[in-house]
C-alpha cells in the first residue's frame, strides 16, 4: 500500500478534525498553525504528531518490538514546564499528555531526541544529545522522583520561567 504524502496526510487529518470538531474547529487558527509549521523543522515536528505516528514504524521498524508503556506520545522540548503540585511545591516535568497512549517506550525517547536535535542544534552533536538523554533516562529509572525546583534542583529553577502565582 502506498504511503500518503505529507500534503495528502495533512488534508486527511484536517478532514478528520473537521468531522469530529465541526464548528469548534477555527479556520483562522488552522491557518496560523500552517504558518508556524512553515517557520522551520522544529515547529513542523511539534505540529505534526499525527504524521509521526503514521510513519515512525516505516522509518524505524525496530522500535515496534520495544516493550510498551503508558507513554507521552507527542514528547518534545516544549512539552515540559513548571506548575505547583498539591503540596504547593514548584515542580518541573512533562505538562502535555493529550497524545498519551500505550506504545513502545522508545518512541518517546526518539521523538524527544529528534526535537532536541531540531530545536537545539547548538547543544551538541546527535551522538552527544542522545547519550545525555539516555543517561538522564537511566538515572530517572534508577531513582524516580519529582523534580522539585525548590529543593535539589535550584540550578534548573534559575533556567525556567516561574509562574506568576509563585
Amino acid at each position: 500500500m502506498r504511503q500518503m504524502t505529507i500534503v495528502e496526510s495533512t488534508k486527511a487529518y484536517e478532514a478528520w478534525l473537521r468531522e469530529h470538531l465541526g464548528k469548534e474547529l477555527v479556520a483562522a487558527d488552522l491557518r496560523t498553525k500552517h504558518q508556524r509549521m512553515a517557520q522551520g523543522p522544529f515547529p513542523f515536528l511539534r505540529a505534526t504528531y499525527w504524521r509521526w505516528a503514521e510513519t515512525i514504524f516505516d522509518v524505524c521498524p525496530d522500535l515496534k518490538s520495544a516493550p510498551s508503556v503508558l507513554a507521552v506520545g507527542d514528547l518534545h522540548l516544549e512539552n515540559f514546564g513548571t506548575w505547583r503540585d498539591d503540596d504547593g511545591r514548584l515542580v518541573w516535568g512533562v505538562n502535555d499528555f493529550d497524545e498519551a497512549a500505550e506504545m513502545p517506550y522508545v518512541l518517546d525517547l526518539v521523538r524527544l531526541a529528534a526535537s532536541a536535535m531540531l530545536g537545539c542544534p547548538h547543544v551538541g552533536t546527535v551522538r552527544t544529545i542522545c547519550a545525555n538523554m539516555l543517561k538522564g533516562y537511566q538515572r530517572g529509572l534508577a531513582n524516580p522522583h519529582p523534580i522539585v525546583l525548590d529543593q535539589d534542583y535550584d540550578w534548573l529553577r534559575q533556567l525556567v520561567v516561574v509562574p506568576n502565582n509563585e
